[in-house]
């Protein structure tokens, strides 16, 4: 299955959007365009994983919220690995 340029792009930036906004909340603070993509992107995948379908928002702003809560779920568990 090809994947859709566009629609790569739009995973990648929501990534970043939920990366930052996961360092915001947490206070560790921005991690890079690359980092916060990295934690937006798997925090995204971790949160569809356990909450599929559970935020009842339109589309951009559900997709947001979630991968934001992912990532966060993601920072905290990688502090608690840290210690």
């Amino acid at each position: 299955m090809p994947i859709d340029p566009v629609g790569l792009i739009i995973f990648l930036v929501i990534g970043a959007i939920a990366g930052w906004l996961a360092g915001q909340i947490m206070r560790g603070g921005s991690f890079g365009l690359l980092g916060n993509i990295i934690i937006g992107v798997l925090g995204a995948i971790l949160a569809g994983w356990l909450f599929a379908g559970v935020v009842p928002l339109p589309a951009p702003l559900s997709q947001i919220v979630t991968a934001t809560i992912g990532a966060i779920i993601l920072l905290f568990l990688l502090r608690l690995a840290r210690r």
